[in-house]
């Protein structure tokens, strides 16, 4: 064999090995850079870690080691229009949730040491100008030991709190009572498990889909059950730590940073079938829920939920399984054209 067939050979190989995969990464890649909706004006806002948004309006609050305030932002202008301050010494901020018409949720979560024997959040009015308040702190108490968390989520329709964890490796989702105590600890009830090292989430309008976001990802879940209807990667920030759905369904998320901005950012195409596909499903008379392995508990908002949940791949597999397929044969041919003969 001369030197330039060998050489036509292994550069064709090689591509036959290489475009298999580049066609499933591609797959699941979907990018989106998103459009930006507004910047942060206010060098106050250095570390954006929890994000509200209705209207023209949004609301964040900076990470740990800041005061307890919250920040009212023009979502035409990134300017600040009013800030509430809501505690002198809060433990570790990191996220905020919506609390009806002109309040928000404070979520003092963090625990980055799991060593605190409660969390709290507190609910206090945000709106343009400035304030300060002084509103009941509510205990929340894990029932197993201390968590990291840096998510907190309300349901639209009953109002329930919900705390999701930080675990490296799958986060859970907790559930505060549905008749929460200012005057004692309130005992948080597992839900289920998702995704790892998840920074924030919110649920859609409809109340039966939560999204979820890592620091580079989302995922979006049916709930109560928790079912994942897929994830996608979200564009890169410096340390993206926010995500809201607004009340036309709209997904924004932030950034820590300094001058960060806000991206408006849209749920793929096949998830957003998927979710449509589960709310025909939950509306039909006739639907019936397929019976987990695993041993039903009561769900936050009725039926039942599984307490171990399987969690599909991000992406579809047969992109891979092609590829691996398509190029072990590439490999075979390669090998026999380069034999001597």
């Amino acid at each position: 064999m001369t030197d330039l067939r060998r050489r036509v050979l292994t550069v064709a190989a090689g591509a036959a090995v290489a475009a298999p995969f580049a066609m499933g990464l591609a797959a699941g890649a979907e990018p989106d850079d998103g459009r930006v909706l507004f910047t942060f004006a206010d060098p106050e806002i250095v570390e954006s870690s929890g994000l509200v948004a209705t209207g023209d309006r949004a609301w964040t609050t900076n990470d740990s080691g800041d005061t307890g305030r919250v920040f009212t932002v023009d979502t035409t202008t990134g300017e600040t229009v009013g800030v509430t301050y809501w505690a002198d010494g809060p433990v570790d901020v990191e996220a905020l949730a919506p609390a009806g018409p002109g309040r928000v949720w404070v979520g003092d979560i963090g625990d980055n040491a799991a060593a605190r024997d409660s969390i709290r959040v507190t609910r206090v009015p945000v709106g343009d100008g400035d304030r300060t308040v002084d509103e009941e702190t509510i205990d929340l108490v894990y029932p197993d030991g201390a968590r990291d968390a840096e998510a907190l989520l309300v349901h639209p329709t009953t109002g329930r709190l919900h705390v999701v964890t930080k675990g490296v490796f799958a986060g859970e989702v907790y559930a505060a009572p549905p008749e929460i105590a200012d005057d004692a600890p309130n005992q948080l009830g597992l839900v289920g498990q998702v995704v790892g090292l998840v920074t924030d989430g919110a649920f859609f309008p409809d109340g039966r889909h939560v999204v979820l976001r890592t620091y580079s990802r989302a995922t979006v879940y049916t709930f109560p059950d928790l079912e994942s209807l897929g994830s996608w990667d979200l564009p890169a920030q410096q340390q993206g730590e926010g995500i809201a759905v607004t009340p036309e369904g709209d997904l924004l998320i932030s950034s820590e940073g300094q001058r960060s901005e806000v991206l408006l950012v849209v749920v793929p195409p096949r998830i957003e079938r998927a979710m449509a596909g589960t709310t025909s499903a939950a509306s039909s008379p006739t639907s019936t829920t397929s019976a987990s392995p695993a041993t039903p508990a009561p769900s936050p908002d009725g039926g039942t939920v599984a307490q171990d949940v399987f969690t599909p791949p991000d992406v579809d597999a047969w992109p891979w399984v092609v590829g691996g397929v398509v190029g072990v044969l590439a490999l075979g041919v390669l090998w026999r054209s380069l034999r001597p003969h």
